[in-house]
Parts: C-alpha cells; sequence; structure tokens
C-alpha cells in the first residue's frame, strides 16, 4: 500500500502565485525581492494554517534561486532549488522554538550564523512559534538580530505576537496573514477534489469552508476526512453528518413556523433536533445566526457578509421577504437572551422551548400590525375611564372603528419614541373618575421584559381623541353655583380618596386650601410648578370637581407658593442679636457692666 500524503502537505504552494489569499503580502515579498530590498528579518503573524511557515520557505527558496523568472518565482531547476525540494538544503535552517526555546539553542544558532554560505547567496533561518522562547533566549538574539551578517535572514513566524518583546519587534518587518476567505478557501477544496478525482457538491464544499473559520489547513484537513468518510463522492448530507452540523434546512422551517406563528410545529421540529442528537444551545446560536443572515441579505451593502453558497442565498433572499428589519432585531435579542442563560438553566429543553413561544408570539404579533386592521377597544364598565361622562345621556349607536395598519403603527412606535410634552388643550375632557385607568395587565416583549399595554404618550393620545369627541357632541353648559366651603370639603376628599393612586401629588395639592374666584376659576397653591405640569394628575382633579360641584365649567389655576421663611436663630449669637432687635436695652446693659461674650 502506498504511502498516504495529507492533502495539507500534498497541496501545499511552492510558489508565491500558488499562496491562497494573502495576494498583499506575497506582492510586497516579490517587489522586494525584485527591487533588492529585502530586510534583515521578518515577522510573519496571523492565526493557525494561514500560511506563514509556507510563505517563510517560498521567500527562503526564491532569494536563493539562480534562475528567477521574471515573475519572480522559483526556477525549479536549479541545484539550489532542487536542494530544497529535496530537504537537503544547507543554507535553509528550520527551528521550533516550541522545543528549542533554551539560551543553548539561541547560542547554537548564532555560531551557525558567523559561517557564510557555500552555495547561493543567503543563509535563511526560519524560527517558527517564536514566541515560545524564554526571556534569555530573547535577550542572547537580539544583537545577531539588529546587525546579523549580509548573507544571513531570519524569517520569525508566530500566531501571538503580544507575546513577543517590543525589543525583537522593533529589529523585524511585521507581515500580519488574515483569515482566508470561506470563498478562496472553497475554491482551492475544488481545485484539489478535481485533481484527486472527487465530485463535490458546492454547498458541501462551502460547509467544509465556514467550519474551518479561515484556516486553509483545517479545510484540508476536513476534506481528507469527508473522502474518508464518503469515498469519492461528497455531498452536503455527507458533510453535516460527519461534521455534526445541524442542516440549515431545520433553520429555514423554525423561521417560516416563526413567521406563520406556528407553536405547535415548532414544539415538534424542535423535539426532532433533540433526539437526533444535538444540543439546544448549538440550536439556539445557529437559528440566531439564521436571522442574522437574514437581516444581513436585505441590504445590498451587506450581502457580502454573507457567507453561503450561490443557491442557499437565494433561498435567504426568498425567506426575507416575510420578514421586517424591526422583527429580525427583536427575535435576535431573544435567541441570544436565551442563549445566554441557557447553562444556568436547569430544565434546558424547556428552556429553549420557552424561547420558541417568545419568537411566536413575536411572529403572531408582527402578523397583526402588518396585515390585520386592529379593533379599537371598548371602555370597560366596570372601571371607566375618568374621561368618559358619568352623567346621563342618550344612548346612541357607536359606529365600528377601526384603526389603519398606518394607526397600529404608530401605536406600536410609542414605545421607542422619546415622550412628548403635552398640549394644555388636551386638559378638558369629560369625567369622573380620580385617576386615568391604565390597564395594568403587563404583556412581553420578544425579550421577555415586561411593559404597560399602553404608553404615557399613547394615553394622551387617546384623551385628545376622546376630547373632540365630546366637543362634537355639543355637551350643554352645567354652572351649579357652590361656596368656598363646599369646595374645601370636596378638595379634601380627592386628596384622601387618591391617596392610593399618587401619594405624591395628593400630599403635594393638600398642602394649600384652594381659592374661589370670579367664573369658576379655582386658584390653588403649589411648591413646584411641575407639579401643575402633572397633566394626568391635574386632569384627573379637575373631572373630580366638576363630577362633585356638578359644574362642568371649572377652570384650575396654579400658582407657585413663596417658600422664603423666616430665618431661625439657632446658635448663641444669633440668639442675642434677634433679642437685641426687639429689646436695644440689653445692649446698653451689657456695656454698662462690662461684660464679655464668650460665643
Amino acid at each position: 500500500m502506498d504511502n498516504f500524503i495529507v492533502s495539507a502537505r500534498k497541496y501545499r504552494p511552492a510558489t508565491f502565485q500558488q499562496v491562497v489569499g494573502q495576494t498583499a503580502i506575497t506582492a510586497t515579498l516579490q517587489n522586494a525581492i525584485r527591487n533588492n530590498h529585502l530586510a534583515q528579518a521578518f515577522l510573519f503573524t496571523g492565526p493557525r494554517g494561514v500560511g506563514k511557515t509556507t510563505c517563510a520557505r517560498i521567500l527562503a527558496k526564491t532569494i536563493n534561486c539562480e534562475n528567477l523568472k521574471e515573475t519572480i518565482e522559483p526556477c525549479d531547476a536549479c541545484e539550489s532549488c532542487e536542494s530544497f525540494n529535496n530537504s537537503a538544503s544547507f543554507n535553509v535552517h528550520e527551528l521550533d522554538a516550541a522545543s528549542n526555546n533554551s539560551v543553548d539553542d539561541i547560542r547554537t544558532l548564532v555560531d551557525q550564523v558567523r559561517i557564510p554560505p557555500q552555495v547561493g547567496k543567503f543563509k535563511v533561518y526560519i524560527i517558527d512559534e517564536v514566541h515560545m522562547l524564554s526571556q534569555a533566549a530573547f535577550n542572547a538574539f537580539l544583537k545577531t538580530l539588529e546587525e546579523p551578517p549580509a548573507y544571513a535572514k531570519f524569517i520569525l513566524a508566530t500566531t501571538e505576537k503580544h507575546k513577543i518583546l517590543p525589543t525583537i519587534l522593533s529589529r523585524c518587518q511585521l507581515y500580519d496573514f488574515k483569515r482566508i476567505q470561506v470563498e478562496d478557501i472553497s475554491k482551492h477544496l475544488a481545485y484539489v477534489a478535481e485533481n484527486e478525482g472527487v465530485a463535490a457538491e458546492e454547498e458541501a464544499l462551502h460547509t467544509i469552508a465556514q467550519k474551518s473559520d479561515g484556516a486553509l489547513r483545517d479545510a484540508l484537513s476536513t476534506f481528507d476526512q469527508i473522502v474518508s468518510y464518503s469515498g469519492d463522492s461528497i455531498t452536503y448530507k455527507n458533510v453535516i453528518e460527519n461534521l455534526n452540523i445541524l442542516d440549515y434546512e431545520y433553520y429555514f422551517q423554525v423561521t417560516d413556523f416563526i413567521a406563520d406563528a406556528d407553536l405547535s410545529q415548532l414544539l415538534l421540529i424542535f423535539s426532532e433536533i433533540i433526539e437526533n442528537g444535538f444540543d439546544g444551545q448549538h440550536f439556539i446560536t445557529g437559528l440566531n445566526e439564521h436571522l442574522r443572515n437574514l437581516m444581513v441579505i436585505q441590504d445590498p451593502a451587506t450581502l457580502q457578509l454573507l457567507l453561503a453558497s450561490p443557491s442557499v442565498k437565494e433561498r435567504y433572499r426568498e425567506q426575507s421577504a416575510r420578514f421586517s428589519i424591526p422583527f429580525l432585531i427583536q427575535a435576535m435579542e431573544v435567541c441570544n437572551k436565551y442563549d445566554l442563560s441557557y447553562k444556568t438553566s436547569n430544565n434546558k429543553r424547556l428552556h429553549i422551548e420557552i424561547a420558541l413561544m417568545q419568537l411566536a408570539k413575536i411572529g403572531n404579533s408582527d402578523i397583526q400590525q402588518t396585515t390585520q386592521p386592529i379593533a379599537k377597544p371598548k371602555p370597560r364598565e366596570d372601571k371607566k375611564p375618568f374621561y368618559v361622562s358619568s352623567e346621563p345621556k342618550e344612548s346612541k349607536p357607536e359606529p365600528k372603528t377601526t384603526d389603519t395598519p398606518k394607526d397600529a403603527e404608530t401605536k406600536n412606535e410609542s414605545f421607542n419614541k422619546p415622550l412628548a410634552e403635552p398640549k394644555e388643550s388636551i386638559a378638558k375632557p369629560k369625567p369622573p373618575g380620580p385617576k386615568p385607568q391604565i390597564d395594568p395587565s403587563p404583556k412581553e416583549e420578544g425579550n421577555g421584559r415586561k411593559i404597560k399595554n399602553i404608553s404615557i404618550k399613547a394615553s394622551l393620545n387617546a384623551l385628545k381623541k376622546k376630547q373632540e369627541e365630546v366637543e362634537d357632541d355639543d355637551v350643554p353648559a352645567i354652572t351649579t353655583a357652590f361656596d368656598q366651603e363646599k369646595l374645601n370639603d370636596t378638595w379634601v376628599q380627592f386628596t384622601n380618596s387618591y391617596q392610593k393612586d399618587s401619594p405624591s401629588f395628593s400630599h403635594a395639592i393638600a398642602k394649600h386650601m384652594p381659592v374661589l374666584k370670579e367664573g369658576f376659576v379655582i386658584e390653588y397653591q403649589v411648591d413646584n410648578i411641575l407639579i401643575a405640569k402633572d397633566i394626568l394628575n391635574v386632569t384627573a382633579l379637575l373631572e373630580y370637581l366638576k363630577d362633585e360641584l356638578n359644574n362642568n365649567q371649572i377652570t384650575l389655576k396654579a400658582v407657585v407658593a413663596d417658600n422664603k421663611k423666616e430665618k431661625i436663630a439657632y446658635t448663641d449669637r444669633e440668639k442675642f442679636e434677634e433679642m437685641a432687635k426687639k429689646y436695644p436695652g440689653i445692649i446698653a446693659l451689657k456695656d454698662q457692666m462690662n461684660l464679655e461674650l464668650e460665643f
């Protein structure tokens, strides 16, 4: 049986042109060779499997080639190239710093540097994983690295640049290798599959490329693993089975069920996923990424952020038409919340099922707001809002009104918009209760937080709309007379009954009794103008007075009380000065008796 060579070694680039995904670095190195501007030391940094050591070897081979091509590539025919290809070159030395990290190892290397090359122009020293060198080894290497012989070149490679001494970094040219793009890895895998005679689906290669996290070596190792599993044909199904990846078909189905608010199917498909051996956190993380992909594909500017094959991108584009950006953001917040709290949950399956219920609820509310008119709720009979008149009126059939989708959207946006200061004209609606009755039953947002059903701005808009309806009804004026005493009694009754609803407002207006003026104007004092600007509570007060005093022409006028208080004497000197003002003879008595004040 022939010796098997893994693809990562078999297809290791031998020229700059074959290096995948590092065009900027290879072009820089070729130009430096062409212009004879080679530095004395290079530092190649970057994540694993992106070509650092490979580029170091190609650079060492190229600068010693005796017959360079016009494209600045080695000829592979001269003595230097052949010896390098046979791993017998005396001009290229590789040192693994992970196992040779002592001072003695560096001293041995320094001794070798003193010997000039017998064949070729340069002696190249490649030190891999250089961050593993000890502090003493770095210090022993400094002088040689700063002033090496003209024929010596050092190429250092590391995945952890932050562990290298600044004195070493300052003596090297730094080259940062980036993660290789999914598209580049996928194309290279297709090239390897073609050379190996393996039929591979495009989606399968894309999945392998995404799983490699930008490392080409990892992608080639995974490719060999899948070939061993499936033979000469690589399919998407083989890849997800071998790598334990959740099929994206599940995510497309789950999001469709969320859009339809089909909770039953959501729970059933999640049960199927659990039975297939997948972890709940794995599922919720993948679902969050799927929602993110649906969002980025809606904007051409962010389309490049979606790493998927063209056929899968088209499916994302079709499904994204069902969702709005606000919905996707809210759904991602729910997924992220339950992902973070997954490990602390005792019943992990129920934890994810609750997340799916939340998502289904968001989908249901989104459908109602965008596709169905919302029926206007009727006032409750048991607790009437304060703006509904308690006076007997001729019953009229109420026309059935519905809010347009635009109105529904406006009400929905009231949660996110800043509160606008209400107009004073809103403070005249009709009716008995001491305070607006806002339904206290909470509802849940997509992220699980509890919020009130109505915002303050929505309440004020309702007041304004009700006021307009009341004005259209041509309510007759009621001007029942009342005196100051009855006003005081009513005022006290309100402050006592309003303690439970708003203790601060009730206490503030109870400090001063009101004064009845002409034209049924009631003047009341407040310590702070902000109390008078509390529209909801002031309106409740006004409607209570109108109802109890049977007079709908009453108006309120707030006056800020003078809070200046008489200065109180606390110290002995202040007390003496106060007494002297009232009784000037005390000063004369003090002088006659030659008394001294010791304070």
